[in-house]
């Protein structure tokens, strides 16, 4: 594990970092990684929050908000710590490794920050710094080009009050076992439905059904004025390349009326 950080961590503390609580509670209360995850959330946060503060100056304290939370979220560091191969790793108790524990979000989430902590406290912040910048330099750089794509729900919503539609409504579905859910998420506007998709959680579900909705209906508002398309916030290749529902899901159903609304009729008739 230290040779794919790339920094060398006690062996003791190492494993620690790698200790969940359902292995530690099986064997006989052992110390777990909670503690370090607390830690290592601080200074991921710290780090990140700093580099989007020096690079970028002239945002607003929202957006540089919307910015970290784009990089510092469970989604974003399960991704990291998948391309790191910290599953492998992480001491897991029976119940749990038998549920897929070792590909859950929140547990991959947690041993990364365990990881960052336990790397501060043997190395120091300078250490813990510079491994913070490798694994999440690229995904801050990709966050600040994210534009609509760093919270398409709240994007979803800016959009849908400009265009006087309504607020957007969201339903779930989900199928499959305990360890193994998927979630598949529809949102209507104004009695229309817009967008779906689908997800590991349902959180995951209704961002990818607020993106399709998003960009139907900034391309209906783009038909409609041609001069809207110049403000369309930029948009990064990770976003593009996001789960997209079918299209047939996206449009709105042949048997789905409109509200009374005027603009989200015309919307809907475009």
């Amino acid at each position: 594990m230290s040779r794919a950080l790339g920094v060398e961590v006690t062996g003791d503390l190492l494993e620690r970092a790698l200790t969940h609580r359902s292995y530690a509670y099986e064997n006989g209360g052992l110390p777990t990684n909670e503690r370090l995850e607390f830690l290592g959330d601080s200074v991921l946060g710290l780090v990140v929050t700093d580099t989007l503060f020096r690079g970028h100056p002239d945002l607003p304290e929202g957006q540089l908000a919307k910015l970290r939370a784009a990089v510092v979220n469970m989604r974003a560091l399960a991704g990291v710590a998948r391309a790191l191969g910290v599953g492998a790793h992480i001491r897991l108790g029976r119940g749990e490794e038998g549920t897929g524990g070792r590909d859950k979000a929140s547990i991959l989430a947690d041993t990364l920050e365990a990881l960052i902590g336990a790397v501060y406290l043997d190395r120091g912040l300078d250490e813990a710094s510079a491994l913070v910048h490798r694994l999440f330099d690229a995904l801050i750089d990709r966050s600040a080009g994210l534009g609509a794509g760093l919270d398409w729900k709240t994007s979803l919503q800016e959009l849908t009050a400009v265009e006087e539609l309504g607020v957007p409504e969201y339903h779930v579905a989900e199928s499959g076992p305990d360890h193994q859910k998927t979630f598949r998420a529809s949102v209507r506007v104004g009695g229309t439905t817009y967008g779906a998709g689908e997800g590991r959680s349902k959180k995951e579900a209704e961002q990818h059904a607020a993106e399709a909705a998003w960009n139907a209906i900034r391309e209906i508002v783009v038909q409609r004025d041609p001069e809207a398309r110049q403000q369309q916030p930029a948009q990064s290749a990770q976003s593009a390349q996001a789960a997209t529902p079918p299209a047939a899901a996206s449009a709105a159903p042949a048997g789905d009326a409109p509200s009374g609304n005027s603009r989200s009729a015309g919307l809907a008739g475009a």
